[in-house]
Order: structure tokens, then sequence, then C-alpha cells
């Protein structure tokens, strides 16, 4: 990629929604006029729009990128195989009402790049009814060179377990290790190189209202994330020879077409429809500081909102280092059953209300009104710990929690890493009224 030369020395501009503007070469950008007779250096201005063009301004999300070629020219589509990547949930599974769990799955004998090794393990909604999400996980051993992908289905939230992506988009490149989010929006190009080979991680695939920072509410103006601490790449472009294999998921179905010329040839772009990349290591975490253990909504990163206010098509959720201080009171989460269905992953540590059975890689499934908690280890050693202020350090586990109900995919519920004794974690806790 050849780096932006008016952007020197920098890799990323600030913020998460913000309007970005950025060339690679200066004098690329036109000056106020979106689609001028003839752009600067005959380039082809092209617009990628997030949202209808008539939605709110302070929702309203679009670019418009200058390119050396426009997207138009490519080759004709033909079906592709990818038979693990699943979209919406298949209601005629018979799912129990039960928790669930996987260990991770294991790595050995992966050959696939980051779409070929993606698989689905739960899914709900539907995409082209723009409601509900997929949770992913991804096991690739080799980079994307010459190959690109495209989603029309939905947004990507990629959360990296083990090993580094280097995430190349039309608007610039975005490098993203483990402890790090990404977001790639719906309809943008983008390859995945891996730096650390072999890499395993989690991705949301969200089909609804857009991600975006939740509402703060008698927080006040500061706390959870940041706008300024999510980064967009500066423009850069590719200028070597040869052709792409263009890959798109497009109504749940996938398509690949042959391009004489890179995707990633575009010389400058503004707007506000972006990639971006996170470090969940800058959320400013909010707890108690007198008793009892808040609610898990205070560890929102990012929302996608639903027709129902307060009631999310699906927010993303992080359990990073913190401080538990609370007096007379049982630290880990307490059981429970909710309303919104939860899907959880462990980026690496270990979570404090399952410290033996939930290892980094692996995944759990606790849909609506389904019971479940910390277990018996967790909860016998909080009900009789010393009650001094702790940290809870190199921990990282993660939620995307959605309204609507989790369906496990075939490959989820046939896998060898399917966890059949997950219950049994919960055997040993015993009736002590009165005791």
């Amino acid at each position: 990629m050849t780096a932006a030369t008016s952007d020197t020395g920098r890799r990323y501009q600030s913020g998460f929604g913000n309007e970005h503007a950025t060339e690679a070469v200066p004098g690329a950008l036109p000056q106020g006029r979106n689609s001028p007779q003839r752009a600067p250096f005959d380039l082809y201005p092209e617009l990628i729009s997030g949202t209808a063009f008539t939605a709110p301004r302070h929702e309203n999300r679009r670019t418009w990128m200058y390119r050396r070629q426009p997207s138009v020219v490519s080759g004709r589509y033909a079906p592709h195989a990818q038979p693990h990547w699943t979209t919406g949930g298949n209601r005629e599974t018979a799912l129990a009402p039960e928790p669930m769990r996987w260990h991770p799955i294991p790595l050995d004998g992966v050959e696939a790049d980051f779409v070929d090794g993606m698989h689905t393990l739960a899914a709900n909604g539907d995409a082209d009814a723009q409601a509900g999400v997929a949770a992913h996980v991804y096991l690739a051993n080799r980079s994307m060179e010459h190959r690109a992908f495209v989603n029309a289905d939905g947004e990507l939230l990629v959360v990296p377990q083990q090993g580094r992506l280097e995430i190349t988009t039309e608007l610039g490149v975005l490098d993203v290790k483990p402890g790090e989010i990404a977001v790639l929006p719906r309809g943008l190009v983008f390859k995945v190189a891996l730096p650390d080979g072999l890499s395993r991680g989690y991705v949301c695939e969200n089909y609804g209202a857009q991600f975006r920072l939740p509402e703060l509410g008698p927080i006040g103006s500061n706390g959870l994330a940041n706008a300024r601490d999510f980064l967009a790449p500066v423009a850069a472009f590719e200028d070597a020879e040869g052709g792409y294999e263009l890959v798109k998921k497009f109504g749940g179905r996938f398509w690949k077409a042959p391009t004489r010329q890179s995707p990633f040839n575009v010389v400058a772009w503004h707007g506000n429809l972006a990639p971006v990349k996170y470090d969940t290591a800058n959320f400013m975490t909010i707890g108690s500081i007198s008793f009892d253990h808040p609610d898990p909504s205070i560890f929102t990163v990012l929302t996608s909102p639903s027709d129902t206010p307060g009631t999310a098509n699906c927010d993303f959720v992080i359990f990073p280092p913190r401080w538990l201080v609370m007096e007379n009171t049982f630290r880990p989460p307490w059981y429970h059953r909710n309303l919104m269905s939860e899907f959880m992953g462990l980026v690496y540590g270990e979570y404090d209300a399952k410290p033996g059975g939930f290892k980094p890689g692996g995944a759990s499934l606790h849909n609506s009104m389904v019971p479940h908690g910390p277990d018996e280890e967790a909860f016998d050693k909080a009900s009789h710990a010393d009650l001094k202020p702790v940290k809870l350090d190199n921990t990282l586990a993660f939620m995307f929690e959605s309204r609507y109900r989790f369906i496990p995919t075939e490959f989820a519920l046939k896998s060898p890493a399917l966890d059949q004794g997950y219950a049994d974690c919960w055997a040993g806790l015993k009736d002590q009224f009165g005791k």
C-alpha cells in the first residue's frame, strides 16, 4: 500500500462517526464539490452510503471516495462455496432452554484464510429484514493475498483472540491485535493478512442498525468508551499490478468475481462511514464503590439499537481488568435470567464467574430466560472471601447481547468442542437453608 504522503507520520485519524478527510497524494481530495466535472488526477468519485439518504443528519453515514477505477469494473459473479458461514437462525432447530458452552476450537489442521475460515456458532434475525446478529469464530492460517471480501448483509465487529490481523480496506489499513477490536462497515471491501500466522477470534455480524456509542445518561459526559479512542485509517492505495478475486456475501449466499485491478485503489476520501479499531485498554470502567454488583450494561462499548428504546438489537459488552471494592457484597455476577440473550467469549485470562471451565477462545450461550451464573467453585469462593479491595487483572471477556434468541448452527451442535457437561458446574449447589 502507498501511505498517505499528505498525512506524514500518521497511521490513523481519531474519532468514531466523525467526519474525516484524508488523501494519499496531495491535492487528490476535491475541495468544495464532492463530484466535480473532473476530479483531481482524473480520479473517479464514488459514494458509499451506510444509511438511507434521508436518515437524520446525526445518524447519517456516508463517505466519498476518489479512486483510480470505480468498483463497477469487475467480472461476472459465480457461486462461491462457504458452508460454515450461516446467515440468520434456523427456526426449525429444536433447541432446549439450556445453557451451552464450547471449549476453544483447535487450530490444528486449519487450512483457510479469514473468509473461508469463518464458522458460525449461533445466529438470529434476518439479514434481509435488517434485524438480528450472528456470532462467528474465525480459524485461519493464511493471509488473503490477491483476494478481497465485501459483506452486503451486515457490518462486522472483529474480536481477535490469537494472532494479530492486518486489515486492508478501501479506506486504509488497520493493525488489530488481541485486546483490540475492529468495526468494518457493511459494503466496504477488505482483506485480512495474518502477521503471526495461525489466528483465531470472534466476529459479530450485525444485520441491524449500525453500532454506535451508547448514551451515558446519569453517568455524565465522561466514561465507558470515548469517541476519540476509536481510530480510522488514513488514505492508502495499492500500486501493485495483478487482478483480484472478489468474494461477496449477498442475501446469505456467497459469490465470487474476478477483477483486473486491485479494489484497494482509493487515493483520497472524506466522510463519516469508516472502518475503525479500538483498544479495550482505553475503556473507562464504571463500578460500585459502596455495595452491590452493578448491571453489566455499565460495560457496554457499542450498541446497535432496535425499534424498542433501551432494548438493543445487539450490545457489545466487555469485562476488562478492574478493581472490586464493594462492601458486604457478592462480587461476581449473581444468578440471573435475562430478557436479553447472551453469547460470550473470552479473549485472555480468567473469567471470575467460571474460573476453571471457561477458557480463552471458548464461548458460551445463555438465551433469553435461561438461568445461569457463577459455578460452584466461584460461588463458594466469593461467599467466603475476605472483602478487601481486589484487582481483576489480565482478563478480557465480552458479550454479544441481543434481544433475539440465538440459534446454534449444525456445526456448533455437532462440534467436539461442545461441552456436554456444562450444566454439571452447578450440580453441587446444595440447599443450605437453615444450616
